[in-house]
This record gives C-alpha cells, sequence and structure tokens, in this order.
C-alpha cells in the first residue's frame, strides 16, 4: 500500500567530515532509493541540509559562519549548488523534483499552513519529489526553525506523513554517544510512553559543517509521533535501509506513533506556531486543563508576560513556569492583565465591552 515518507539527510551524510567536500555517491545512492520509493507509489518529500555547509565549500571558507547575515548570504550560494546536483542526479533517473523553501512564519497563519498542505498534495499528485530545506536567506532569527530535524518532522505533520527517517551519522540511539562512550547502549524501539521519559546523553552538536545532534532529533521524535507519524533514526550512509524498514526489518532506532494523535488544526498550534507569551496559572486552573479538558478562564489566571495580540499562541504554565498546554488567546496581553483573577461576568466592567467568557477556549488549546 502506498505510504508518505519524510526523508531527512544532514549535512554530516551529504559531505566527508574532514574536507566538507560532497560525498558525491552517498548522495546518488539515496536518489536512487528515493526514486525507486516513489515508483512504488509512494509519497516522498526530501528534506535536506546542506545549504551552508556547501556554500562554505564553495567560497574556500575554514568553518562556519557566526554571524546571521553571513551565514544567509553563504547559504544563498550553497543553495543553487545543492539543489543542481540533486536535479542532475533525479533527472538521470527521469524523476522530477520541486524545491519548496519554508520559513516559521510560513507556518504560523492558518491560510498559509493549509496552502503548503495543498501544494505539497498536488506535488504528490504530479509525482514529483518535493526538496525542502528552511530559507535561510531570509529567516530571522526568532522565526527559525532552528535545525532540519525539527523542520522535518513539522513537514512530516503537515503532510500527514506514515514514516519520518532521520538520516544521520550513527546507525541508531545510544544511551550515549558511541564515538566517545565504548559503554553506549543501543536503543532499537521506543513506544509512545517510553519517549516521553527516555534519557540519554544526547548532544546537541553536529558536525563540523552542520547545525544538528542528538539532542534536536529527540525533539523531532517527539513532534512527529505525536502527530501519528513513525520514526526513524539510521544512517544516512546506507539509503538502502529505508525499504528495507518499510518490508519490516528492525533497521535502527524506531518511534511508535501516539496512538491517538492531535487533529491537524491543534498540531499546527503545537507546531507550527510560535509562542508569543506566557500565562502562568494556579492549581485549580490546571487541573481544570489537564484532568478536565477545560476552557482557560480569567480567574485561573495569576500572572501575564510577554506582549501579544487576539489568537496569538502562548505558553500555559503552572506556578513553577512549566509548560503544561498552549493555546490562540482571545485577547491581548494588555487586556489580560486587567482582567486576570477575575469571574468572567466581571470583563464587561473592566474592559468596557462584552467579549467571550472564555480567554483560551478549548478548540484552540492544546496540552504539552
Amino acid at each position: 500500500m502506498p505510504q508518505t515518507l519524510v526523508v531527512k539527510i544532514g549535512t554530516s551524510s551529504l559531505t566527508h567530515p574532514d574536507t566538507g567536500r560532497l560525498a558525491l555517491s552517498n548522495i546518488a545512492s539515496l536518489v536512487e532509493t528515493l526514486t525507486e520509493l516513489r515508483e512504488q507509489h509512494n509519497r516522498v518529500v526530501l528534506v535536506s541540509s546542506g545549504a551552508v555547509g556547501i556554500g562554505c565549500r564553495r567560497l574556500n571558507l575554514p568553518e562556519r559562519p557566526r554571524t546571521m547575515a553571513r551565514k544567509q548570504a553563504i547559504a544563498a550560494v550553497g543553495q543553487g549548488r545543492l539543489m543542481r546536483i540533486y536535479d542532475d542526479l533525479f533527472s538521470n533517473l527521469k524523476q522530477p523534483i520541486a524545491q519548496i523553501l519554508l520559513t516559521r512564519r510560513d507556518l504560523m497563519q492558518r491560510s498559509s499552513y493549509v496552502n503548503a498542505y495543498n501544494t505539497f498534495q498536488e506535488l504528490f499528485e504530479l509525482g514529483v519529489i518535493p526538496i525542502v530545506n528552511e530559507n535561510d536567506t531570509v529567516a530571522v532569527d526568532e522565526l527559525k526553525f532552528g535545525d532540519n530535524d525539527t523542520l522535518s518532522a513539522l513537514v512530516a505533520s503537515l503532510v500527514e506523513a506514515d514514516w519520518l527517517f532521520l538520516l544521520t551519522d550513527v546507525d541508531r540511539l545510544y544511551s550515549a554517544d558511541p564515538r566517545s562512550s565504548p559503554d553506549a547502549q543501543p536503543i532499537v524501539q521506543v513506544s509512545a510512553s517510553q519517549l516521553a521519559t527516555l534519557q540519554v546523553e544526547a548532544g546537541n552538536k553536529g558536525s563540523q559543517w552542520g547545525t544538528g545532534g542528538m539532542a534536536t532529533k529527540l525533539a523531532a521524535a517527539r513532534i512527529a509521533t505525536s502527530a501519528g507519524v513513525r520514526t526513524v533514526i539510521t544512517h544516512g550512509q546506507k539509503p538502502g535501509y529505508l525499504p528495507k524498514v518499510l518490508q519490516g526489518e528492525q533497521i535502527g532506532t524506531q518511534f511508535e506513533p501516539q496512538p491517538q494523535p492531535e487533529n491537524a488544526r491543534k498540531r499546527w498550534i503545537a507546531y507550527g506556531l510560535v509562542a508569543m507569551g506566557k500565562l502562568y496559572l494556579d492549581d485549580g486552573a490546571v487541573r481544570a486543563i489537564c484532568e478536565g479538558g477545560k476552557s482557560l478562564l480569567a480567574a485561573g489566571i495569576t500572572q501575564t508576560e510577554g506582549e501579544f495580540q487576539v489568537s496569538d499562541a502562548v505558553q500555559l504554565c503552572d506556578r513553577n513556569g512549566n509548560e503544561i498546554a498552549r493555546g490562540l488567546v482571545n485577547y491581548n496581553s494588555s487586556e489580560i492583565q486587567q482582567i486576570q483573577g477575575l469571574r468572567s461576568d466581571q470583563i464587561p466592567k473592566i474592559l468596557g465591552y462584552m467579549g467571550t467568557e472564555t480567554v483560551i477556549h478549548r478548540d484552540n488549546l492544546v496540552l504539552a
């Protein structure tokens, strides 16, 4: 049965670690594997890192840039080269591709989110493999995905994928970095309940030319599995593993999806939006939301942090600052500061008009 597959490959798998030169044989093998999967009528998305690393190599720079402006300039140099390589290799196999560059802002507006979904669906209908990367040239720090592991998980959620493959420079997840810890134990299968409490020594530093690390892959697995996407971490230099995994072989580390994933709108609230502020709640409000599935009322708010507008996303935190949920507010930050701790029937007298009874309706609220 055809499935929707999102495959993320990191810079460490696209380039040689010592020189930063392109690992063309590995890229060619990946292209061949993805084309075969597409010919089997699967819907395939490739999320590819490498633009900055390739740009550094093309400009003979000894290390990654440190400033945002320099990184964006180098990404612009590398992105064209990266797509030229993919286009040449896929064209040899008569497989059409498309370039999609995304920023966090593209997923923040509901209309843009739906439009991106529709674009992917049309590309699938046309038999095209979309190649996705963050639009580094225009992204700003506060609206960046941060790494392509996160981007790939959000894309997997967006396109309602069946599988997310995170290809990296190790064969699976270990209890510690096997390159420096000889006692590191392999982790083969992770259930949805185990993922919430999984503790490993997962560094957040990638290769010399990349930005990822195992910590970002675990974070991506949490996003994807919460959307019902089965996630696999496996070796990027062995793309032939992908069809074997689809055939049922136990390769890499596999993360089971949540049995009851959130719907598309709530996934958008949870992962597509950037929280613009925080609301701190009393114990009663925390229980009502977490245990009772209730909406948030002004009476349960003890403190407002940040500046935000109506319909912005905010974090809901307990007294200790732990995030317990996220949602879209019906009042701006100034208004909430005036009505926090008050009953709903007191709102018209304070604000001078009757708004909604709820600060965040339960349909616009997602538990953390």
